[in-house]
């Protein structure tokens, strides 16, 4: 069968799917259907009746705008997205939605619409590809083989976090990385000749990557040849393929008109009539499907692989059974009863340590039982305190370590982790001061969204970063991840909540963490036995008095040991205090109404909550009647013990505060 006339299916879907929700971007998917009919059909090792085989290859829709592209794929190849999802293109709680959403329909490896975050995506696949092929594979029984292909447009191009990840991809030469640049010379503007005259192949040669220019993205044969080019090369190449945008549309083609809007009736009438489809809306022809149908290719793929695996399993028993466990995401058996007594441990062996060193220290603790942590940072390792002594540096020629120099690129790194999450067999984290978490925070949003596993790194969390000033001195942004659905935010007090916070961010699976630790020491408080337990409810009574409380205390971090100071004066004034240390206000958040009003009686309405960070987000759990110990501007340059005494972080303010509080 004529592989245009395959490809016209994919047209004929997409538009169909626009039209009918009144609302999508027909554009690109009918402009790139040639690119996906040679690559789906004749190169994609996929296996529709197991989306999850982990050895599939990835693709990735960067340019998420043109969903109905791999929506139509997915459904023509055999994938459990029937007619009646296209139909409800973009509609509520279909598996279609408007742009490709993780955990929706089966097939899409990320969320993508955010432009440039989807090759990003791809980028941290392939990593993931190449570093845990290099720490199993073994001669002739190569278990990890897998390519990662994506689509993606100018506007992904245009977005900075491109070149953050494309110029990290050639240093580390990722050659299983195949992008399809869709120039069709469109965006929503109109032609980008006017805003977008980068050089690009000149671009990715730069950063050492294999160009393939000038590839006619309608002629099969074409990009056929420039795939098995691609293939052939160890670095990642990025194929240059001119497309028409809207491809078969008479009056359409070629222009903004179809980019982001429906084709209309009367030119779909037409373009149906220009492709040859002489088919109804969402209409497929039994041979169309049988020339597109993958589920019987793609069994006998696995199968292949699920051979190699069992020789392999024979050959090296051990490695089997840890690749297994890693992939399936499954933590070692040991790992419950180990960490319990290193958390008991570090409260029987005091020490006033920042909390960035305590993190570190946690790393070293717990990284020995977990090969699967690949860490990172954005150029601030020693500042971070992110590599222990098992940490090993990868490179182009040896990807068989665990930690990644990811240079001064925080966005393209949190970006760069999700799709690690996504492909599976590590747990990432990166690093990057606090208040550089704003270059990425698009990149924990998504995911949030998606629900991965992203554990971050926020040091120098507060004024007390001192003299570098408010360009460097965070004080909305913990707001802002605790502001965020799905984000768990931990600010611990000394080692034995950093060592439980970490504990946290290794065992959740549904969710990014954001573990953010101080530059100075902090002291040790002291607990018993169920105080370390109810630390990982988020909140806990850290100091009681006799009887019933007449003001709590509720602090954070560092500020934790200023309200311990505060209440232990104030005790000895007479006065009945209970300090909450509430590392974590999302995770006691979830915890139940008994437990919550344990913590924070509803009886005691005097309360003052303590936090070098902004002070609205606090008011939640002091009401309108408590105060707030903040910030409410921007901080300044100078030593930090001056700014803290200056913004009221003191002892002698916290009393007089708590003492003006009680009198009223």
């Amino acid at each position: 069968m004529d592989r245009k006339y395959l490809a016209n299916a994919i047209r004929a879907l997409s538009m169909d799917g626009v039209q009918q929700a009144n609302s999508g971007h027909p554009g690109a998917p009918m402009g790139m259907a040639d690119i996906a009919e040679v690559l789906w059909r004749s190169h994609l090792n996929h296996n529709p009746s197991n989306p999850e085989w982990a050895d599939r290859d990835r693709f990735v829709l960067s340019n998420g705008h043109g969903s109905m592209l791999i929506y139509s794929l997915l459904h023509l190849t055999g994938y459990e997205l029937p007619t009646e999802e296209l139909k409800n293109f973009r509609q509520l709680h279909s598996k279609t939605p408007g742009h490709p959403e993780y955990g929706y329909a089966p097939g899409i490896e990320t969320t993508t619409g955010p432009l440039g975050q989807g090759i990003t995506n791809a980028v941290g696949m392939a990593l993931a590809e190449k570093t845990l092929a290099a720490q199993f594979n073994k001669e002739s029984l190569d278990i990890v083989d897998h390519y990662t292909y994506v689509f993606m447009g100018d506007g992904c191009l245009m977005e900075g976090i491109s070149h953050e990840a494309c110029s990290l991809a050639g240093t580390l030469g990722l050659g299983k990385l195949i992008a399809f640049w869709d120039d069709n010379g469109i965006s929503i503007d109109g032609e980008v000749e006017g805003w977008f005259s980068d050089d690009t192949p000149k671009r990715f040669e730069a950063y050492g990557w294999h160009v393939i220019p000038a590839i006619d993205g309608h002629d099969s044969d074409a990009i056929n040849a420039a795939i098995e080019a691609a293939k052939s090369d160890p670095r990642p190449t990025l194929i240059c393929t001119k497309t028409i945008i809207g491809f078969g549309s008479p009056n359409k083609s070629g222009s903004h008109d179809c980019h982001g809007a429906p084709l209309g009736a009367e030119e779909i009438a037409a373009t149906r009539k220009q492709l040859g489809w002489e088919h109804g809306p969402f209409e497929i022809p039994t041979d169309v499907y049988a020339q597109w149908d993958a589920k019987e290719a793609g069994a006998a793929k696995e199968a292949t692989w699920n051979e190699k695996l069992a020789a392999y399993e024979a050959a090296y028993p051990e490695l089997a059974a840890e690749f297994k466990r890693r992939v399936n995401g499954e933590l070692p058996a040991e790992w419950k009863q180990k960490t319990t007594q290193i958390i008991a441990d570090l409260q029987a062996n005091p020490a006033n340590i920042a909390s960035r060193k305590a993190s570190q220290n946690a790393l070293e603790a717990y990284g020995a039982m977990l090969p699967e942590l690949l860490g990172g940072s954005a150029d601030l390792a020693p500042s971070n305190l992110t590599m222990w002594s098992g940490s090993r540096s990868l490179s182009a020629e040896d990807a068989s370590g665990n930690y990644i120099h990811y240079g001064v690129r925080e966005f393209g790194m949190t970006a760069i982790m999700n799709g690690i999450a996504l492909h599976g067999g590590f747990v990432p984290y990166g690093a990057t001061f606090l208040m550089f978490m704003e270059y990425a925070r698009n990149a924990m949003r998504m995911a949030a969204l998606m629900k991965v596993q992203n554990i971050q790194v926020y040091t120098h969390d507060s004024i007390g970063l001192g003299e570098d000033g408010p360009t460097h001195q965070p004080v909305e942004q913990m707001a802002s991840l605790r502001l965020t659905p799905n984000m768990s935010t931990w600010r611990p007090c000394d080692q034995v909540e950093s060592a439980v916070a970490w504990k946290f961010a290794i065992e959740r699976k549904d969710g990014p963490t954001s573990l953010i630790f101080s530059r100075q020491n902090l002291a040790q408080q002291e607990r018993d036995a169920q105080q370390i337990a109810d630390i990982s409810k988020g909140a806990y009574v850290l100091k009681d008095c006799d009887g019933a409380p007449e003001l709590i205390l509720i602090a954070t971090g560092s500020e934790v040991e200023l309200a311990v100071n505060a209440a232990a004066e104030l005790t000895e004034a007479g006065r009945k205090v209970r300090v909450v240390s509430m590392p974590a206000t999302d995770v006691f958040d979830k915890q139940d109404k008994a437990y919550r009003e344990s913590v924070l009686p509803s009886s005691v309405t005097a309360r003052i909550a303590v936090e070098a960070g902004i002070a609205d987000f606090w008011y939640k759990y002091v009401g309108f009647d408590g105060k707030v110990i903040g910030m409410t501007t921007f901080g300044e340059s100078a030593p930090a013990q001056q700014l803290f005494d200056m913004f009221g972080f003191s002892v002698e303010n916290v009393v007089k505060v708590a003492k003006d509080m009680l009198a009223g």
